[in-house]
Formats: C-alpha cells, structure tokens, sequence
C-alpha cells in the first residue's frame, strides 16, 4: 500500500516544519505539501489532492473552520485539527468536529524524550485513522509505529479476581469507549438515553482541555447529566462521566459507592487515557455488575479489557461496522470472543437499557 499523502495547513513554520518531521518518521505517511494558509492550501489542492489534511484553527486570510466548512462542500478530504491547548478554544474544535473534521491533535512542542515518543505515536495514528475513516469497507491496515511500546493495563492497574464479596449492587454500571467517530456516536446514543438512565463512564480518546468542552455541549443538548471526569466523582444513576483528555480513567468501589479515580500514566494500547484501563477497572470492581460498550475507533484499545469484563460477568455490545466511522475496536473485539451482542449504533441505547434491567 502506497504512503498516506498529508498536507499541512498551518500559519507557523516552526510548526510546519514539526509536523512534517513527527509525519515523515512513519513509513506508511508521507509529507505530499505544506501550505502557510488556507488559500494556498486551496491553490495546492485545486492542482494534487491529498489523502489527509491537518489543519490549524486560527490562520491569516481565511480561519480554519470557515476553510474546513468550504473544503467539505467540494473535496470531502479527511481532516485533522491541529490545535493549540488554549481551553478558550474548545468550543471552537467543538464544531470542527461537528463541520466534518474526523481527530484532534495537539501541536507538538519541545518536551522531554518520553514527550516526543508519544506524540509521535498520537499524531501518526490520528493520521492513519483520519485516512481509514474514508476507506470503510477496506481491509483496516494497523501496523504497529516502533517508536513507543504499546503498553497494556497492567502499568495501571494489576489483573485480578472480582471481589464477590461486593459484587451485587442495586444499579448497572456502564463502561464505555470510543476513539475515532466516537465523538458524533457518543452524541448519538446519550441523547436517546432518559434522565434516569445508568450510571456511565466514558473514554472518548480526545486531548487535554477539549473533553471539558466535549461534556458541556453534551450535557446542554442530552437528558443525562454530562461531565468531565474529576477524581473521586461519585458515579450515579442520571449522570455520564467522561474521562478528562490526558489522564486515565478507572472505576473504583467503596462499599455500594461507585466512584472515579483519575490519575497520571504512561501511555496504553497507545493511548491516554485509555479503553483497556476503564473496562479492566469496571471487571475489577463492577464484574457482573457492570455492562460494557465498545464504539467506533481505529486501532484495538479496549478489545482486551472487554473480554476481561465479559470474564467477569459483564454484558458486552458491540457497534456494528456498517454503522463506524472506523471499524477497528470493536472488530478486535469481535475477534477476542468479548462481545456479546452487536449494534447498529441508533440501536445501542436502547439495546444497553433493555440489558441494563437484566437481574444480577
């Protein structure tokens, strides 16, 4: 298969010149062009269309959302939002999303080894999955990046046995992940939920800042209550806590109370926070309690701490891939043997409040 063809839209050169770097260390991306703002990246387009377009926000000429509303309306080209961390953005990215952009990514900066290491894997896959997202009914092409090591949630949480001796509560508790797509899937299934629906935790993979954003406008358009995640937030029937962009999520226990940890951590299944941590905190301390459900996304975070949840009694749905943006996690958990039952995705409330008032 030929190298993904990216072009860069971006006012600064310094970070022109980053992103082509970071982009070119992976084999399967090359850099087909950079371009200073969004007419000349519409000049460049007009003569080679590339496979993926990473854009910035605020640009000279012409800014971002109003070149990313016009690009959808004549080359329906993959799009990943390249942003600064300035929170007062945020809602700004909120309707990128919303006009067609498919990831987010931060801009990189100087940063320790350790920092570069993982942006190099965050922004190539956010790349690779960008260019899936328009090849749905292709074979999905993963191959590792060599530069991290794909961590699993052991360096978060140790594998072990559900504690029978707490298993049984009155209520579900739901455990869900999503990554690429998940953003309009998730608005999807939480405004058909009613206001008395399970307890939920979330991980939408998503940088720091834009989660707290993500929730808002959630919780301003569902029936639930949506937030970002804040350690030790009790997890309650009504509400759906999201994890926040750069930390892990885990769900813990304290006699009948569900509650949240969220804490600091390396990378896993190459993401932060992570689907594999979530679903093995919610076998851990929910087992037969909770009910888990994988979304669309790129790449197979997840798929492993499903079946860890189906293991421990957990009910598990899957999205079905007609309805992905990406079929990538929960094919892998098809294949793991850790979905119980699929979806389409207008499906999957519905589906989740039926099982949901399964007896223990």
């Amino acid at each position: 298969m030929r190298a993904i063809r990216v072009l860069i839209v971006d006012d600064s050169a310094v970070v022109r010149q980053t992103l082509s770097e970071v982009l070119s260390s992976d084999p399967e991306i090359q850099i087909m062009a950079t371009a200073g703002d969004p007419l000349i990246a519409a000049d460049r387009i007009s003569r080679e269309v590339p496979d993926v377009i990473t854009l910035d926000v605020e640009m000279p000429r012409m800014d971002g959302l109003t070149f990313l509303r016009k690009l959808m309306s004549q080359y329906p080209i993959p799009v990943v939002i390249c942003s600064s961390l300035a929170e007062k953005g945020s809602e700004t990215i909120m309707r990128a999303l919303d006009s067609g952009a498919v990831e987010i990514i931060t801009k990189p900066r100087v940063g320790t080894q350790e920092y570069l290491r993982e942006s190099k894997v965050l922004i190539c896959d956010a790349v690779k999955a960008a260019y899936e997202s328009r090849h749905k009914l292709r074979t999905i092409s993963e191959k590792p990046l060599m530069v991290q090591p794909k961590l699993s949630a052991d360096v978060m949480l140790a594998k072990g046995t559900v504690n029978r001796a707490m298993a049984e509560t009155t209520d579900k508790v739901v455990a869900i992940g999503a990554s690429t797509g998940g953003t309009e899937a998730l608005k999807v299934f939480l405004e058909a939920l009613p206001p008395d629906a399970p307890a939920m935790v979330i991980v939408q993979h998503m940088p720091e800042n834009f989660t707290a954003a993500f929730a808002k406008r959630l919780d301003g358009i569902c029936q639930v209550s949506v937030k970002e995640a804040e350690d030790g937030d009790t997890v309650i029937r009504g509400r759906a806590l999201i994890a926040p962009g750069n930390k892990h999520t885990l769900l813990k226990r304290s006699g009948a109370r569900y509650y949240v940890e969220v804490k600091e951590g390396p990378l896993v299944s190459r993401h932060r926070p992570s689907v594999d941590v979530l679903f093995r905190s919610a076998a851990r301390y929910a087992g037969k309690n909770a009910l888990g459900i994988i979304m669309t996304g790129m790449g197979d975070d997840g798929a492993k701490g499903l079946l860890e949840m189906k293991e421990a009694g957990a009910i598990t749905l899957g999205q079905d891939e007609a309805s992905c943006v990406v079929y990538g996690m929960p094919k892998e958990a098809v294949k793991l043997g850790a979905v119980d039952h699929v979806y389409p995705l207008e499906n999957l409330a519905g589906a989740m409040l039926r099982m949901a008032k399964t007896p223990l």
